[in-house]
């Protein structure tokens, strides 16, 4: 973190300004970083980072750690509790990580998205849904019928045991 934020031994802290952290933001495991400048001598560098959410499978095979919003983690341990995203189509991993936030207390282990919907895949059943809004409309839906496989529609629920 020193290295990137530009703090090295020696350096003059009277002139050290967030244009000097800016290689912070460069790297793909910091969200936010803010310098604060503590009078007589200090330098403080707050940093947020990011926390891997999904493992994404690439078109290619190859399989990359993502962060909740999207960005590739290079060198993140591929953890098999991370849920696996993959699909084909137009890129609707935006959508994927919204449906993750909302289904986030069950344990999702793989969502697999195609231009006509979302397939998810829970410990014990499944939900798949062809309209985002209703998906994360009726997603409480999913408690009240555990171990089942359940399609989301603008005008309701299917309940397939």
């Amino acid at each position: 973190m020193q290295e990137l934020a530009g703090l090295r031994e020696g350096f003059g802290w009277l002139y050290y300004g967030a244009w000097r952290a800016r290689g912070l933001l460069d790297s793909p495991w910091v969200a936010s970083a803010r310098v604060v400048r503590v009078f007589p001598d200090t330098v403080r560098v707050e940093v947020t980072e990011r926390v891997p959410r999904v493992r994404l499978a690439r078109p290619d095979g190859s399989v990359v750690v993502a962060a909740a919003d999207g960005t590739v983690l290079p060198g993140a341990a591929l953890s098999g509790s991370l849920p696996l995203v993959s699909g084909w189509g137009p890129d609707r991993l935006p959508d994927v990580l919204r449906v993750l936030g909302a289904l986030s207390g069950y344990n999702v282990q793989s969502v697999v998205f195609t231009p006509t919907g979302l397939s998810v895949k829970l410990p014990s059943g499944s939900v798949w849904s062809g309209d985002l809004q209703a998906l994360l409309k009726y997603a409480g839906s999913i408690s009240m019928y555990p171990n089942s496989d359940i399609s989301i529609y603008p005008w309701g629920v299917s309940v397939q045991e």
